[in-house]
C-alpha cells in the first residue's frame, strides 16, 4: 500500500495511491484521521481500514503531493553509512552510528522547489532510503525492528557543505528550509520485501551522479532502530534517513554543487522518485 498526503481543491488530507490515482480516505473511510501522524498513531485498525477502502480515485495529475508526514516530531539522519561513501571521504568506518537531526522546518514536498541559500553556494545532494516509524517504541530488539516501520520513502538529504562544517553535529548545514524533501509516498513493507536489496540512483540534470544499492548499508534499517530506541522513544511519523552512497558533489574534483535552475532527482526501486528544481532562496515576505 502507498500512503500519501495530498492537497486537492484547497484541502489537504491523506489517501491511498493506486495506479495513477489516489483514493481520498476522507471520503472512502470518513472515520479515519485526515493527518498522517494521527493516522499512524491509530495503529493497525487504521491501516486495515485504509487497505479496505474503495472509492473512485482522483487522478494524480490533479493533486499536489505533500511530504507524506508534513509535521514529523523527529527527522533523523545517519552519516557515513555506505562503504563507498566512507572511502570517498577518506575517513575510517565508524564503530558507532553517527546521527544528526534535520530540523522539521526543513521538510519539503516530493516535487517542491529546493532553495539555494543566500549564504552559500555549496549546495549538495544525497539520495537516501528513508523510512517512517509506525508505532511508539523504546528499546526495540533488532529482530523485531521491522514491526515498528510503517513504510519506506525516498529522501534527499540536501546539505550545505560549508555550513555543515560549522559544528560537529552537522545540524546547521543539514537543516536549511526546504532541505529535507521526501516522499513521494510511504510504501508499506509488504510491497517492499527486503529493504536492503533496493537499487537507488540520484540524477542531476538527467545525468546519473549516484548509483548504488541498499545492500551496501553499513548499519541497516533494523540496526538503526535498535540503536536509536536505546536512547529515546520513537514516535509514529518520525522520519529516519539511512545514509548516502558515493558520488556526492563535495567529494568530486572539482566539487559539483547544485545551482539555480538545476533539477535533482532521486529514484529507489519499488518506491518511486522525488524530483526538485533548485531556485534562489526567496525573500521573506512576512514576519510572524
Amino acid at each position: 500500500m502507498k500512503l500519501a498526503t495530498f492537497t486537492h481543491q484547497g484541502r489537504t488530507r491523506i489517501g491511498v495511491v493506486e495506479n495513477q490515482g489516489i483514493i481520498d480516505l476522507s471520503a472512502a473511510a470518513p472515520g479515519l484521521p485526515v493527518d498522517m501522524r494521527a493516522f499512524l498513531e491509530a495503529g493497525a485498525p487504521a491501516m486495515a481500514a485504509a487497505r479496505a477502502a474503495r472509492a473512485s480515485s482522483i487522478p494524480l495529475g490533479e493533486v499536489r503531493l505533500e511530504a507524506p508526514v508534513p509535521n514529523p516530531s523527529k527527522f533523523l539522519a545517519i552519516g557515513l553509512n555506505y562503504a563507498d561513501h566512507i572511502a570517498e571521504t577518506g575517513r575510517e568506518k565508524p564503530e558507532k552510528q553517527l546521527w544528526f537531526n534535520k530540523q522539521t522546518t526543513a521538510v519539503n514536498a516530493p516535487y517542491g522547489s529546493i532553495h539555494l541559500p543566500k549564504v552559500s553556494s555549496a549546495l549538495d545532494f544525497e539520495g537516501e532510503l528513508g523510512f517512517v516509524i509506525g508505532r511508539k517504541c523504546r528499546h526495540v530488539a533488532r529482530a523485531r525492528a521491522h514491526e515498528v516501520i510503517a513504510g519506506f520513502c525516498v529522501v534527499n538529504d540536501v546539505s550545505v557543505r560549508d555550513w555543515q562544517a560549522h559544528s560537529p553535529t552537522m545540524t546547521m548545514g543539514k537543516s536549511f528550509d526546504t532541505h529535507a524533501p521526501f516522499g513521494p509516498w510511504i510504501v508499506t513493507g509488504d510491497e517492499i520485501g527486503d529493504p536492503h536489496t533496493l537499487s537507488i540512483r540520484t540524477l542531476l540534470n538527467e545525468k546519473v551522479v549516484q548509483d548504488s544499492n541498499t545492500k551496501h548499508l553499513v548499519f541497516d534499517c533494523y540496526d538503526q532502530i535498535a540503536y536509536l530506541s536505546q536512547a529515546f522513544t520513537l514516535l509514529p511519523g518520525d522520519v529516519i534517513s539511512t545514509g548516502t552512497s558515493s558520488g556526492v558533489g563535495v567529494a568530486r574534483k572539482p566539487p559539483l554543487f547544485m545551482k539555480a535552475g538545476d533539477r535533482i532527482r532521486v529514484e529507489i526501486e519499488k518506491i518511486g522518485a522525488i524530483e526538485h528544481e533548485i531556485i534562489p532562496e526567496p525573500e521573506m515576505t512576512e514576519w510572524r
